[in-house]
C-alpha cells in the first residue's frame, strides 16, 4: 500500500489517546439520517438514497442465526459493532450504553474489527478464519460488510459536516 502514497505517515491514528482531550463528534448534532442524506441528495441527486439503502441493508441484514443457534435476535450485536466502529472514529451516541460493547465484543474480536476498519491491507485469511470459528462464512461475510459500511458512514459524516460548515 505504501507505494501508492507519497506521505508514508498517512494512515489511521487512534482517535483518543490517553491524556489528550479530543472533541467528540456527537451524532445528535450531525447525523446521516437528518443531515448527511439531505446534503448528498442536494449535491448529487438520487445518490443519497442509494447510499442510505446500502447502509440499511448492511445494518439490518440477518438470518436470525448465530453459529448453530436459530431464531436469535442479533440487533444488539449489530448495533454494538456499528457503534464501536463509530466510537473508534470519535463519533458518539448520547443515547447508547457503551458498556454493551464490552459485554458483546470480546478483545480478540475488537482487534479483528480494528484491523479490518483501520488497516484493511493487514487482514489475512488466517485472521478471518480465526475469528468466530464456529460461525458460517455467510455470517462472517455479513460482519465484514457491517464493518466497512460503518466505516464508510463515519467517514461520510466527517466529510459532509465539513461541507455543511463551509456552505454556511
Amino acid at each position: 500500500v505504501s507505494r501508492h502514497f507519497e506521505d508514508t505517515s498517512y494512515g489511521y491514528k487512534d482517535f483518543s489517546r490517553h491524556g489528550m482531550h479530543v472533541p467528540t463528534f456527537r451524532v445528535q448534532d450531525y447525523c446521516w439520517e437528518d443531515h448527511g442524506y439531505s446534503l448528498v441528495n442536494r449535491l448529487y441527486p438520487d445518490v443519497g438514497q442509494l447510499i442510505d439503502e446500502k447502509f440499511h441493508i448492511a445494518y439490518n441484514l440477518t438470518y436470525n442465526t448465530m453459529a448453530m443457534h436459530k431464531d436469535v435476535d442479533t440487533s444488539m450485536l449489530r448495533r454494538a459493532i456499528w457503534n464501536y466502529i463509530h466510537c473508534m472514529f470519535g463519533i458518539r451516541y448520547d443515547d447508547y450504553d457503551y458498556g454493551e460493547i464490552n459485554q458483546l465484543l470480546d478483545r480478540s474480536f475488537k482487534v479483528y474489527i480494528k484491523t479490518v476498519v483501520c488497516t484493511p491491507e493487514k487482514v489475512t485469511k488466517r485472521m478471518y478464519d480465526s475469528f468466530w470459528r464456529q460461525f458460517k462464512h455467510s455470517e462472517k461475510v455479513h460482519v465484514n460488510l457491517l464493518l466497512i459500511e460503518a466505516r464508510m458512514q463515519a467517514e461520510l459524516l466527517y466529510a459532509l459536516r465539513a461541507i455543511t460548515r463551509y456552505m454556511t
